[in-house]
């Protein structure tokens, strides 16, 4: 992809979520806290259900690693509210307005992986008001957007791993399956890793990029022109230069230098988001940058992957439109009832953006999913692509009047 000069920030998901903030004492919930204990095998909740409002999750670590705990909306991505960074014998509490709903209990002993123990969580009652000020439920919502992030790179960690494994022991058929897969963690909160300086061209340059900026070319497209070796006829994604045009497969030595250079990389990744900087930049930008990372991710899918240049060689661009995607409705769940409540304009505003997202995901559907996979992006039909343009164009234009309305 070309480099942008982005600070913005996103995360994923797909729905609406109501940020925590003070209740009045007629909306909370029960009084007697949920307890909860983490393993290094289970998530044990002492309740499965509980009434809206203000609920408390009194955590303790049983584990021999750090452990975090996570309230995820009904799409298990969403984080509702987290206790991360709790030390083995050592407990946190966890305070959050939740409203009725599905939700997810999950903990993640190590703070790496997909977590263990996620569980069903039922909250039953009325929905809750939020009377906290407006500053609090800002901040709420960078909170919640750091602490997804961390998820995110967390559950990257290891998929790289994995995926970096098969490539360097020439196991390419795994490390194709694997590659869109671990690449969506990445595209959800891309912006992060493009705020770094050169640390986005080092993991996710494309080949014609690294060239023009005269870099050295590494990352994930690097390991995906080896791993879908391109034919003797094809071009390079700028359409002029011959693929193989001072190209050669690179040997098993090679290989393994440029797989240990993205792991070094995404560990790089991962200490910056767990560090004091991050957050000092996070809450820099507050509201207004996670608002404009909805834009942001929405901005990659209609220049890169909706042109099929991003995955040049495995044709797995739609990946990638689909993680980009979510990423961008997330960054909206999280400032949506803060443009709501902007009077009628706010609110005809949030309508036309979720029915945006809405349209957008139906279409998206059609060509796949994560659970299933993705068509290759060269099987789209002009047709299609003029849809997905279409569909883009019409959410971009509500969407870019977000940032204005929320600060207004």
């Amino acid at each position: 992809m070309p480099r942008r000069l982005l600070a913005a920030l996103a995360a994923t998901g797909a729905a609406t979520l109501v940020l925590a903030g003070c209740v009045a004492k007629s909306d909370a919930g029960d009084a007697s806290a949920l307890t909860v204990t983490s393993t290094d095998g289970e998530c044990a909740v002492s309740e499965a259900t509980a009434t809206s409002g203000t609920l408390t999750f009194d955590v303790s670590n049983k584990s021999a690693q750090v452990s975090e705990f996570y309230l995820l909306a009904d799409d298990g991505l969403r984080i509702v509210g987290e206790a991360e960074n709790i030390a083995p014998s050592a407990s946190r509490t966890l305070t959050v307005v939740v409203q009725p709903g599905e939700y997810f209990t999950l903990c993640k002993p190590g703070m790496l992986g997909a977590g263990v123990g996620k569980a069903s969580f039922t909250v039953t009652g009325e929905a809750v008001a939020i009377n906290g000020p407006d500053a609090e439920q800002k901040q709420q919502a960078v909170d919640l957007y750091a602490a997804f992030v961390k998820d995110q790179v967390g559950q990257l960690v290891p998929a790289v791993d994995d995926f970096v494994a098969a490539y360097e022991s020439g196991d390419d058929e795994t490390a194709r399956a694997l590659f869109p897969q671990v690449r969506s963690y990445y595209e959800r909160i891309e912006p992060v890793a493009e705020s770094l300086g050169d640390l986005d061209p080092r993991i996710d340059y494309r080949e014609v990029d690294a060239v023009a900026e005269g870099l050295d070319w590494t990352g994930f497209h690097r390991i995906e022109k080896d791993l879908w070796v391109p034919a003797a006829d094809a071009l390079n994604a700028d359409g002029e230069t011959p693929a193989w045009q001072d190209w050669t497969p690179s040997t098993t030595e090679e290989r393994g230098e440029f797989g240990d250079v993205l792991i070094a990389d995404v560990q790089e990744l991962f200490d910056y988001v767990h560090s004091e900087d991050f957050t000092a930049a996070l809450d820099a930008q507050g509201i207004s940058g996670i608002s404009n990372g909805a834009i942001a991710l929405l901005d990659e899918v209609a220049t890169g992957k909706i042109t099929g240049e991003e995955d040049w060689w495995s044709g797995t661009d739609l990946w990638d439109f689909a993680a980009n995607v979510e990423g961008s409705e997330m960054a909206f769940s999280l400032v949506r009832d803060l443009a709501a409540a902007q009077g009628d304009d706010g609110a005809a505003l949030v309508k036309k953006i979720e029915d945006g997202y809405a349209a957008l995901n139906e279409s998206l559907a059609v060509q796949g999913s994560f659970e299933t996979g993705f068509i290759a992006y060269p099987q789209l039909t002009d047709a299609d692509k003029r849809e997905l343009t279409d569909l883009l164009n019409a959410l971009a234009e509500p969407l870019s009047q977000l940032t204005g309305t929320i600060l207004s």
